[in-house]
C-alpha cells in the first residue's frame, strides 16, 4: 500500500502532501544536503504529533520534523516523513508584560519580536535569518546570533518546555505534576538521565570539559551542560532538546525570558587595512560595551559591494582590508553617547583606514544590518554556474581569531577555493566562511573532504575551538562530534540517543551518525536552469513573504522544480518528466501571484514572478496572444463591455438575490475552472466623461494630471452610497485647493498592468508604448507630475522601460510619474485643514507600495487623520494580482487568512489600501470595507477658504499653480 494511503490512518488527506511535487519540491532546505522525502505531512496537534510517532514505529520509516528549513548543516531533510509545522504551529502570547513570551514552532522569530516591540522586549536569540526563521528552528538549533552571544542564546532563555517523545509521551516543565510523571511513565529514560548526569558530576575533568567548552559558541553535539546546569532529569532532557535538532522528541510549545531591546542605537562600519588589525579592535570595542562586533573580510565586502546604496568606499579598499560592523546600545541618548565615546576615546591607537562614522538613522542601520546578514546568500548569487555554497560556522577563542583566519585563509589557497570569504560575530571568536565548488565528480568531493579534515584538526587540535558554534552540528559536522569532544563525553550523547530513540528513526543520520564521510553523502546539486533563478541557492529567506505558501509553492520551491525537472530531462525520466510538467502548471504558475515581494526578502533580489512571467509567455499560442493584442488595441471598448458586464452582474443579483452570481459561477468553475468567480465586491463605476470635463483645470493652471487607472474607471464601490475613487479625488483635491486635469482621452488607455502579469508580451508593450505617449502630450512633456489612483498601476507605468521603444524610454526619463500616496503627502496635506481625526483605522500596505519604499508614506498619512493606526503583524500579499483572486480564488482566501485573522480581532473605524482590487480582497477576507486611503483623507479634511488658499501661495507652500 502506498505511504499516503496508509498515513491517511493518522491525518486527513487534505494534509498529506506526497504527489511527485510535493515530495520533490520539499527536499531542498538551506543546506547542501539533498534527500527527497516520502511524504510531507502537516498535523495540527499534538495528539496528531503521536500519532505519527506511531506511525513511524510500526512501519519504521524515519521522521524529521521542519520549520522554515533554513538550517545550514543539512538537519532538516529526509528520505522518510517530512513533518511540515510551518502553516498550523504558530502561535505568539506575551505574558508578563512581555518579560515572557509563549511561542509554538511554526512562528517567524522577527514575528514573536514584533508582538514584543511595544514592551521594548525581544526573544534573546538575533540569527541573521530571523526575518524567517522558526522558533522551532531557533530553539532545535540552540540559535544565537548578532548580539546575543552565550548568554541570551535560546539555550539560556528557554524558561519551559513542552515536548512529546519519540514513545507518545507528553510533559511540560511548567506543570509540577508533570515531574513526577515523568519519574512514572518514562523510569529507564529518567534513570538514564540521573546515572549521565552522576557520571559527569563525579569525574571533574569531564565537569570542567563542558564548564569550558560552553564558556564560548557551540552547538556541536547534544547540549551536555545541563547536566551540570540542572538537577532533575526532567529539566536535563528538557534542555537537551534544545539544540538537538529535532533528534530527541518534538518540540510543541515554549515560554521564553525575553531580553531588552534597547531604543536608542548608533551603528558604524569601519574599515581595516588587513584582517589582524581588524581583530585588535575586537577587545577594545568589546570593552567599550559593544553589543554587536561583526567581521567581514575583504572578499566577503566584494560579495556586496555591488548592492545599491553600499558605501563607495568598500569598492575602493585595498585586497588585504577588512571591515568590522559595530553597535552600541542603551537604555537612552545619553548612555549610548558615553559608550561611543568610550570608543572614540581609543580608536587614534587603532589601524582605521578612515575615521568611525556613527549613524542613528534606523534607515540607514537596517540597511548596514541587510548588507551583513545577506553575505552568505550573497555569495551563492555570484557562484560558478553549477557549484554548491557552503558555509561552515565555527568558533577560536578570540584573543587568537586574527592568527586563526590568517590559518584559515593559508587552507583556502591550499584547497584552490580562491572565492572564499570570511564574516561572524568577532566579539564570541565565531566565524562563518563559506566556499563554493561543484560536486559532480569523485575528485572534487575529495577536495571538500580534504580541505574539511584540515579545517577539523586546525579548529579542535591547534586552536581548541568549536567546530559549530551556532548552525548546529548537522550531517556535515556529524562525523567530528567525537573529535571534538573526547570518547567520553561522545559515548554519553550516543547513549542518550538510543535511550530516548532506541530505534533511530528521528532524523537519523543528524548528530550521531556512525557513518565517518556522512559529510560526503547525499550533496546537493544545482544547476543551471535559468536565468531569473540561477542566483538561487534555496537559502529560504523568501518563503514567509509569499502569498501562495499555505496552498502550493513557494519561490524556493518554485525553483527547486524547476532544478528537477532539468535533471529529470537530462536522465531521459519522460513519464517523472510529464507529470512533475503537469503538476507544475498550477502549483508553480497558476497560483503564483507574481506579486514580487519574494525579491524584497531576497538577499540576492531575485523575483520569482519574473520567472513565472516568462513561463506564462512562453505557454502562450500565437493566437491567444493576437487576441490579447486585439483587446489592448481596442482597450476603450473592452472596458465599456468590462463595465456593461457588472452592471449586468449587479443587476442580476438584485432581482435574484444578493449571492446569486456567486452561486452560479461557483458553479460553473466547477465544470470550467478557467471560469472567473463573481465577487460581490464588484460594482460598476459611474460614467467618466462627464466628471473629467466637469472637473478637469487646464495645462497652464493644473498642478499635476490625475490618470484615473483603468480598475477606477470601471469599478465602483460595491458597499453602496460611497463617491466613486474618481469623485473622491476630485473632491479632496477641491478642498486642497489643487487645480489638475484629467485627459478626455483617458478613457483608452491603461499601464499594462493586466497583460505584463499573465505574460502577454505583445500586449502590454503596445499598451505601454501608447500611454507613455500619451502621458507624454498629457503632462506638457514631462514638466507635470502624472498622478495614478492604483498603486500597482503606478509601479507598472514606472517599470515599463524594458518593453518601450527608444524614443519613450527618453520620454519614461523625463516623466515624473507618482502614486496617490505621493500626491496626498507631497501636494495635498501640506495645504488641506484636518478639521477631524478618526479614533482607530487599519491599513493593508499592498505589494507595490512595499516594492516602492512608499510604505513608510503611507503609515504616515494615516497617523496625521486617525488617532491609532494598525499596520498587521501579519500584512503581506493578498493574492489578488490585478484578477488572479477571481481565476484562483483559493489563492487569495489562503493568501488573506492570516492578515484577515489577526484584524478581526478587533473593530476599526475604517479599513484602508491603495489598490482597489485588493481592498476587494480584504473586504472578502474581512468582511469589513476597505477602500482607498483617498476616502479617509477626504473625510478628515475640510474646504480651504480662499483666504487660506492665497496665503499659502503667498507663502510659497502651496503647489506653483495655486
Amino acid at each position: 500500500m502506498e505511504i499516503e494511503k496508509l498515513l491517511e490512518t493518522v491525518l486527513p488527506k487534505a494534509r498529506i502532501r506526497a504527489r511527485l511535487i510535493d515530495v520533490v519540491s520539499w527536499a531542498s532546505d538551506a543546506g547542501f544536503y539533498y534527500l527527497r522525502p516520502k511524504a510531507v505531512v502537516q498535523p495540527v496537534s499534538e495528539e496528531e504529533v503521536k500519532g505519527l510517532f506511531a506511525f513511524s514505529h510500526q512501519h519504521k520509516v524515519p521522521l524529521t520534523f521542519r520549520t522554515a528549513g533554513t538550517s545550514l548543516s543539512g538537519q532538516s531533510i529526509t528520505d522518510g516523513i517530512l513533518v511540515d509545522l510551518s502553516q498550523f504551529w504558530n502561535k505568539v502570547t506575551v505574558e508578563n508584560e512581555g518579560e515572557l513570551v509563549r511561542v509554538q514552532p511554526g512562528v517567524i522569530g522577527a514575528i514573536v519580536n514584533a508582538f514584543l516591540r511595544k514592551y521594548k522586549r525581544k526573544i534573546g536569540p538575533d540569527p541573521a535569518s530571523i526575518n524567517s526563521a522558526m522558533m522551532g528552528g531557533i530553539l532545535s538549533n540552540n540559535a544565537s546570533g548578532m548580539c546575543c552571544g552565550v548568554s541570551k542564546n535560546s539555550y539560556h532563555t528557554t524558561r519551559y518546555i513542552r515536548f512529546v517523545l519519540p514513545n507518545g509521551k507528553s510533559y511540560t516543565t511548567e506543570a509540577e505534576a508533570d515531574y513526577a510523571r515523568f519519574r512514572e511513565e518514562c523510569p529507564a529514560i529518567y534513570l538514564k538521565l540521573e546515572e549521565m548526569r552522576a557520571q559527569v558530576q563525579q569525574q571533574p575533568a569531564l565537569h570542567d570539559i563542558i564548564r569550558h567548552k560552553y564558556k564560548t559558541k557551540n552547538t556541536v553535539g547534544y547540549s551536555v551542560n545541563a547536566f551540570i546546569d540542572y538537577e532533575h532529569p526532567l529539566d536535563i532532557l528538557a534542555h537537551l532538546l534544545i539544540g538537538a535538532e529535532g533528534t530527541l522528541g518534538f518540540i510543541a510549545e515554549a515560554v521564553l525570558q525575553t531580553v531588552l531591546d534597547y531604543p536608542a542605537k548608533s551603528t558604524a562600519l569601519l574599515y581595516f587595512p588587513d584582517m589582524y588589525a581588524a581583530c585588535q579592535a575586537i577587545v577594545p570595542l568589546t570593552e567599550a560595551g559593544a553589543e554587536a562586533v561583526e567581521l567581514m573580510d575583504r572578499a566577503s565586502l566584494r560579495s556586496i559591494e555591488h548592492m545599491e546604496g553600499v558605501p563607495a568606499l568598500i569598492k575602493t579598499l585595498p585586497g588585504a582590508a577588512a571591515a568590522l560592523l559595530v553597535e552600541f546600545q542603551g537604555n537612552n541618548q545619553e548612555e549610548l553617547q558615553e559608550k561611543v565615546n568610550g570608543f572614540l576615546s581609543l580608536s587614534p591607537q587603532l589601524a582605521l583606514l578612515s575615521p568611525p562614522a556613527f549613524t542613528a538613522d534606523p534607515a540607514e542601520q537596517a540597511f548596514l544590518w541587510k548588507v551583513r546578514k545577506g553575505m552568505f546568500p550573497a555569495v551563492g548569487a555570484v557562484r560558478a554556474s553549477g557549484t554548491t555554497v557552503i558555509l561552515e560556522d565555527v568558533a577560536f577563542p578570540v584573543e587568537r581569531l586574527g592568527d586563526a583566519i590568517l590559518d584559515l585563509q593559508a587552507l583556502f589557497q591550499r584547497h584552490k577555493y580562491d572565492n572564499a570569504i570570511i564574516f561572524g560575530h568577532a566579539k564570541d571568536g565565531n566565524i562563518h566562511f563559506v566556499v563554493t565548488q561543484a560536486f559532480d565528480t569523485p575528485s572534487e568531493i575529495e577536495r571538500y573532504n580534504r580541505f574539511l579534515q584540515e579545517v577539523v584538526a586546525l579548529v579542535v587540535k591547534k586552536y581548541n575551538g568549536a567546530l559549530k558554534a551556532e548552525h548546529g552540528t548537522g550531517r556535515n559536522m556529524a562525523p567530528f562530534v567525537e573529535t571534538e569532544w573526547g570518547s567520553e563525553i561522545y559515548a554519553i550523547m550516543k547513549s542518550l540517543k538510543e535511550t530516548i530513540d532506541p530505534e533511530n528513526l528521528l532524523n537519523p543520520g543528524v548528530i550521531i551518525n556512525h557513518d565517518k564521510n556522512a559529510h560526503i553523502q547525499y550533496l546537493k546539486d544545482l544547476p543551471k536552469v535559468e536565468e531569473e533563478v540561477d542566483k538561487c541557492m534555496e537559502c529560504g529567506f523568501c518563503e514567509h513573504k509569499c502569498p501562495s505558501r499555505n496552498i502550493t509553492l513557494t519561490p524556493r520551491r518554485r525553483i527547486v522544480v524547476r532544478r528537477e525537472l532539468l535533471k529529470l530531462k537530462r536522465q531521459g525520466n519522460k513519464k517523472q518528466h510529464k507529470k512533475l510538467l503537469q503538476q507544475y502548471q498550477y502549483d508553480g504558475l497558476d497560483t503564483c501571484a507574481v506579486d514580487g515581494l519574494c525579491a524584497t526578502a531576497c538577499p540576492v533580489d531575485i523575483n520569482t514572478g519574473d520567472l513565472v512571467k516568462r513561463l506564462r509567455r512562453e505557454s502562450h499560442s500565437d493566437l491567444a496572444n493576437e487576441v490579447a493584442l486585439l483587446v489592448a488595441s481596442n482597450f476603450k471598448l473592452a472596458t465599456s463591455v468590462a463595465k456593461a458586464g457588472l452592471k449586468a452582474g449587479v443587476g442580476v443579483n438584485s432581482l435574484l438575490g444578493a449571492n446569486t452570481l456567486v452561486n452560479l459561477t461557483k458553479g460553473a468553475k466547477a465544470i470550467v475552472p478557467a471560469l472567473p468567480l463573481w465577487s460581490n465586491q464588484l460594482a460598476a463605476a459611474p460614467g467618466f466623461a462627464a466628471q473629467a470635463e466637469k472637473a478637469s483645470s487646464t495645462k497652464e493652471k493644473a498642478a499635476v494630471v490625475y490618470f484615473p487607472t483603468c480598475i477606477s474607471r470601471t469599478m465602483g464601490d460595491a458597499a453602496g452610497g460611497k463617491k466613486s475613487t474618481i469623485e473622491t479625488f476630485i473632491s479632496l483635491s477641491g478642498k486642497a485647493g489643487i487645480d489638475f486635469l484629467i485627459p478626455q482621452d483617458a478613457q483608452g488607455s491603461c499601464c499594462g498592468q493586466i497583460f505584463s502579469s499573465k505574460g502577454y508580451s505583445k500586449a502590454f508593450a503596445h499598451t505601454a508604448n501608447e500611454t507613455i505617449q500619451k502621458v507624454w502630450q498629457w503632462t506638457d512633456e514631462g514638466r507635470l507630475p502624472l498622478v495614478l489612483d492604483v498603486t500597482s498601476c503606478t509601479y507598472t507605468l514606472q517599470g515599463c522601460r524594458p518593453v518601450l521603444t527608444p524614443e519613450n524610454k527618453t520620454k519614461l526619463d523625463k516623466l515624473k510619474i507618482i502614486d496617490s500616496i505621493d500626491y496626498i503627502m507631497d501636494f495635498v496635506l501640506p495645504h488641506a485643514q484636518v478639521v477631524r481625526r478618526k479614533e482607530r483605522v487599519v491599513l493593508h500596505p499592498v505589494c507595490s507600495l512595499q516594492k516602492m519604499g512608499l510604505e513608510a508614506k503611507f503609515v504616515s498619512i494615516a497617523k496625521q487623520l486617525a488617532q491609532e493606526v494598525t499596520v498587521p503583524l501579519h500584512s503581506g500579499c493578498c493574492g489578488m494580482a490585478g484578477d488572479r483572486g477571481f481565476l484562483v480564488p483559493e489563492l487569495t482566501k489562503s493568501a488573506t487568512m492570516p492578515e484577515a485573522n489577526e484584524v478581526k480581532q478587533q473593530e476599526y473605524d475604517g479599513y484602508y489600501s491603495s489598490a482597489k482590487t485588493c481592498e476587494m480582497a480584504m473586504s472578502e477576507a474581512v468582511g469589513r470595507n476597505y477602500e482607498s486611503i483617498m476616502y479617509l483623507l477626504d473625510e478628515c479634511i475640510g474646504q480651504r477658504s480662499n483666504t487660506a488658499t492665497q496665503n499659502a501661495a503667498v507663502a510659497g507652500g502651496a503647489p506653483a499653480a495655486l
